[in-house]
């Protein structure tokens, strides 16, 4: 039983952080109604500038440098790349986003090498024992700031008028800007907050208990990408319930995977993807996801 609460609890903290990458996901598709398949490429520059930079300045301005610098290269792409597309087709847009991912993950590895880079996080590898369960320190940062920054997303999305425009473009871009909202502007801050989520994603997802910053981490992206499908593209409440059954299914198949193992090898990996398959064989819109939502 102790094993299992610390799966469990392990699975609902890195899913948070799955959660933070599928919300990314959601309010591009949102403002644009495009799939960012350069979101693994926004998550690798926020880690990256983090990692270079906290040895000078200290670990929470490199940080903020971080997320700020993700926040600027996810509007950049949008400014200089997506709007020369602008009424161009859904797919052509994606498939764009396939190539921006390319140029700027190619470079970003170019970069950091093999080397493996250290975040510079204040908690290290501290445990917290509870009741005989045993939980690293930056997986109950991970969930607690996680929720926060939903919580914090959540809000703005329904109470300010940001959220309003955006909800509005999401519901009838024509409409939308003939009532004077700026479907630019809106595009360009969809793709900053993608990008400062995903920068806050990239630490957690590269702390204790992994070794740090690598070539390999943008691949994470990956993996929260099941959770914003299967909760559905045009839900935010669908990124966090995906997030979280993202983590949880993939914490208790890699957990157990000496049970499993007539499923054959590495079942964790393939985990999300199976019950993402599942959930659209019964929901093809996705949990909470709008049935008349057209898919690339």
């Amino acid at each position: 039983m102790t094993t299992f609460i610390e799966l469990l609890l392990g699975g609902l903290s890195i899913g948070s952080v799955y959660a933070l990458i599928a919300l990314g996901f959601v309010v591009i598709f949102k403002a644009t109604e495009v799939v960012n398949f350069a979101h693994a490429s926004l998550l690798l520059a926020g880690g990256y500038v983090t990692a270079v930079l906290h040895d000078d300045i200290g670990f929470w301005p490199a940080l903020g440098a971080g997320i700020a610098g993700a926040a600027v290269v996810g509007a950049g792409v949008e400014f200089l790349v997506m709007r020369r597309y602008r009424g161009s087709d859904h797919s052509v847009l994606a498939i764009v986003t396939i190539g921006v991912d390319i140029i700027l993950v190619t470079e970003l590895t170019r970069r950091m090498g093999t080397d493996v880079m250290a975040m510079g996080d204040p908690w290290g590898d501290d445990v917290v024992t509870i009741g005989g369960v045993t939980l690293a320190e930056t997986r109950i940062a991970a969930f607690l700031v996680a929720g926060l920054l939903i919580t914090v997303f959540l809000l703005a999305f329904r109470f300010t008028s940001w959220g309003v425009s955006m909800r509005a473009a999401a519901e009838n871009p024509q409409t939308a800007a003939l009532m004077g909202i700026k479907l630019g502007r809106v595009s360009l801050s969809a793709w900053a907050v993608a990008g400062a989520l995903a920068a806050v994603a990239a630490l957690f997802l590269t702390v204790f208990p992994t070794p740090g910053l690598e070539r390999a981490t943008s691949l994470a992206a990956l993996k929260a990408f099941p959770a914003a499908i299967l909760g559905g593209l045009d839900s935010t409440t669908g990124a966090l319930a995906g997030g979280l059954i993202v983590g949880v299914t993939e914490s208790l198949a890699t957990g157990y995977q000496s049970d499993l193992s007539f499923l054959g090898r590495g079942i964790g990996d393939l985990a999300p993807y199976l019950v993402m398959v599942i959930v659209l064989l019964v929901r093809p819109a996705g949990l909470f996801g709008t049935k008349e939502l057209a898919r690339v």
